[in-house]
């Protein structure tokens, strides 16, 4: 029996959990794989035959699939909980366009807290840039460090960072503001964190919450300045705040207002 959770969707990738709890140990029916995406194990293990060759899944080996690609799998553990994410072919070509995509991957450490750090985020209320940020470095990171400095990127780095600060519209999530200036979304996520020293999404949210300490100390209730700084809720806002300084944003008002 196999049963999936959606944890987050949008038109460029989804991100499921699947649990299977099947106990064959002989190979099922060849089928077809449909989507561009990565499969990554948190506990157990299944035998796979696909374009890599036959490999045993665990939490140390993962796979990436391509459509039209033929499938068989067998259970001789009992089943297993993995996480599932499916890409559009667009998001695909952007993070493999100069480069193939491996059939089976390593998961080292570096790849297993990669993975850890994406569900967390995919439990968020900001997919458009935190999952989709850490959603591209697991998976072009699985192909190994990208080539090239990123030297050569401080005028891309210096854009993005513009278009955030000016909250321009394609700057509402990672994907539109990587294909806005011409790169892969790995491309610029990994040439920020190295040539700012925060990730992107860190990045945006420091500005988020300048502004959110300017309307603070205007007296503006919780609730405007979640919505006009586009934070899902009231409670978004309280723990993006909280990360950046260690205090609630009802106690920094108070302490604006007092102040």
């Amino acid at each position: 029996m196999r049963t999936s959770t959606v944890l987050a969707s949008r038109p460029d990738f989804r991100i499921q959990a699947v649990r299977c709890r099947d106990d064959h140990t002989r190979w099922s029916t060849p089928e077809r794989n449909s989507a561009y995406g990565m499969v990554l194990t948190r506990r157990g293990g299944f035998r796979r035959h696909g374009r890599g060759g036959e490999e045993f899944v665990d939490p140390t080996v993962g796979y990436l699939t391509v459509p039209g690609e033929e499938e068989r799998f067998a259970h001789p553990a009992g089943g297993d909980d993995c996480t599932s994410l499916h890409l559009s072919e667009r998001l695909w070509r952007d993070l493999f366009a100069d480069r193939p995509a491996p059939a089976v991957v390593h998961v080292d450490a570096r790849l297993d807290l990669a993975h850890r750090l994406l569900l967390r985020a995919a439990a968020q209320p900001d997919p458009d840039f935190a999952a989709a940020e850490r959603l591209v470095r697991l998976v072009a990171g699985a192909a190994g460090p990208a080539p090239g400095a990123p030297e050569r990127d401080r005028p891309l780095v210096a854009a993005a960072r513009a278009a955030v600060r000016d909250e321009a519209p394609e700057a509402a999530g990672l994907l539109p503001l990587a294909r806005a200036l011409g790169v892969s979304p790995y491309r610029l996520s990994r040439s920020f964190q190295a040539l700012v020293g925060v990730p992107l999404t860190r990045y945006r949210n420091r500005l988020r919450v300048g502004r959110a300490l300017d309307l603070l100390a205007a007296g503006a209730d919780l609730a405007t300045v979640a919505a006009e700084l586009g934070f899902a809720d009231q409670a978004h806002l309280t723990r993006t705040v909280r990360a950046q300084l260690g205090q609630t944003p009802g106690r920094l008002r108070h302490l604006l207002r007092e102040g």
